[in-house]
């Protein structure tokens, strides 16, 4: 079957969150797309639990291999990396990550994507510290994923997470070597401040992946053509700078209700299809 939007065009499960995951892929395969991003983020989408074994792996691929979905990438959290672990707390991390890249791998995603550091704009320790903190244990997960076959991402401007803005982003990635991707997020550029043509800018030869959501400044949650942001423009950096990478819409909207979602999704997927 056709897929009714751009081939590059995915949809997150996170714009069905409020859906437990068997509904929230059969509603996705229904209006017409054919890629995910598996939302894996406690408290945002619990598509994946946060407890993670050996038999929640095998339950969650097996539910999204039945789907018949590519997944693009899974869009997870293992805890706060800019955050100084102990010796338990360390290990807790590194079976969780372990877990997420078994995931990945089960279920053909491409990559597992992880966050620029805590809900916090304010350093756990120093600025200089915790971002050195933040690139190491990226890092260390890019190692860990590649030798499954799975590549590391993360979302470097974040507007709740430590790398909030163009400047902590940009001090993120300068300390990142090529094996870690970059995600762009529209929303999280212009609800900071900032201007996406000047993210693609400064990190186009990085993006390895884009999400699509509205925002206004200090307002990510906003539906695709509600907000302040100008997707045709946007695009068009990316297209002009060589993306050639996918999209997805991470639809988290509080501005409509859960019934309109699939419609939301519908128009958000039209609209972005006629400009890529």
């Amino acid at each position: 079957m056709t897929s009714a939007f751009h081939g590059r065009l995915g949809c997150s499960t996170i714009t069905f969150r409020q859906l437990r995951l068997p509904q929230a892929l059969a509603t996705i395969v229904g209006l017409g797309f054919d890629e995910i991003d598996l939302g894996a983020l406690p408290g945002v989408c619990d598509h994946v639990p946060y407890v993670l074994d050996a038999a929640a792996v095998a339950h969650v691929a097996a539910t999204v291999n039945r789907s018949g979905l590519a997944i693009r990438s899974i869009n997870g959290d293992v805890g706060d990396l800019n955050v100084a672990l102990d010796h338990g707390q360390r290990a807790a991390r590194t079976r969780h990550l372990d877990m997420l890249i078994a995931l990945a791998a089960a279920t053909g995603a491409r990559a597992l994507v992880l966050p620029c550091g805590a809900l916090s704009h304010e350093p756990a320790d120093s600025l200089r510290a915790d971002l050195d903190r933040v690139a190491a244990e990226l890092q260390a997960a890019a190692q860990r994923a590649r030798a499954h076959g799975v590549e590391l991402w993360t979302e470097s401007l974040h507007f709740h997470r430590l790398c909030f803005d163009l400047e902590r982003a940009q001090q993120l990635t300068d300390r990142l070597g090529d094996d870690v991707g970059i995600v762009m997020d529209f929303s999280h550029i212009v609800a900071s401040g900032g201007d996406p043509v000047e993210f693609v800018g400064r990190f186009g030869t990085r993006i390895s992946h884009v999400h699509i959501r509205d925002a206004v400044p200090g307002n990510i949650n906003v539906s695709v053509g509600n907000g302040a942001v100008d997707f045709g423009r946007g695009l068009k950096a990316l297209a002009d700078a060589g993306y050639s990478g996918h999209f997805a819409l991470e639809l988290e909207t509080r501005d409509i209700g859960d019934d309109e979602r699939p419609a939301a999704a519908i128009r958000a997927g039209h609209v972005i299809s006629e400009l890529i």
